[in-house]
């Protein structure tokens, strides 16, 4: 059985959960998220918890850990939300709100808009480099936050791109002439 699986996950105040057959509702403060899961899993709320029970075989013990890890990450999204942070390096390159849409000039002949999907919203720092990408749902905002970071990936010779916010880029030394190998 999986450690994880195992543990139940708290219900906070405020959010209701519906569970019909393997289909999980969750309601909160931040929205609302649905997700079905394997028939074989039991899941099912007890004392302000949701449980998650797996039979005893060894294709559902791995799931059993991902259902738990799946609905936790869904009550912890419709209560506090998940955040994913964003810089541009570069000279020119830089980050503003349109309406609701991410706009970035990127060293393309043209700006770059990004429109967000429903439950998501962007917000950009004063200095037009740090952008802030927010949402209910984990996995659509990490799935926008690695679409945005592909347009510009960072590269390793000056760093200029889009990188997440604390990302260490593995720098290169460039041609042996630049460094000071003190060849003249």
């Amino acid at each position: 059985m999986s450690r994880i699986g195992k543990m139940p996950v708290k219900i906070p105040a405020g959010v209701k959960v519906n569970i019909e057959g393997s289909t999980v509702t969750i309601k909160g403060p931040k929205g609302e998220l649905q997700q079905s899961f394997d028939p074989a899993m039991e899941i099912k709320v007890e004392d302000s918890q949701i449980v998650v029970n797996a039979p005893a075989t060894k294709v559902y013990a791995a799931k059993h850990g991902l259902t738990r890890a799946l609905i936790n990450n869904m009550v912890t999204g419709v209560t506090e939300g998940f955040k994913r942070s964003l810089e541009i390096e570069g000279v020119g390159y830089r980050a503003e709100l349109q309406g609701k849409n991410l706009v970035m000039a990127l060293g393309f002949s043209h700006s770059v808009t990004v429109e967000p999907p429903a439950g998501i919203s962007f917000a950009v720092d004063k200095s037009q480099r740090v952008f802030t990408i927010e949402g209910a749902d984990r996995q659509v905002v990490g799935e926008i936050a690695a679409k945005i970071r592909g347009m510009r990936p960072p590269e390793p010779y000056k760093g200029k791109g889009i990188h997440y916010l604390g990302e260490r880029i593995r720098r290169k030394a460039g041609k042996a002439g630049k460094v000071g190998s003190g060849a003249k």
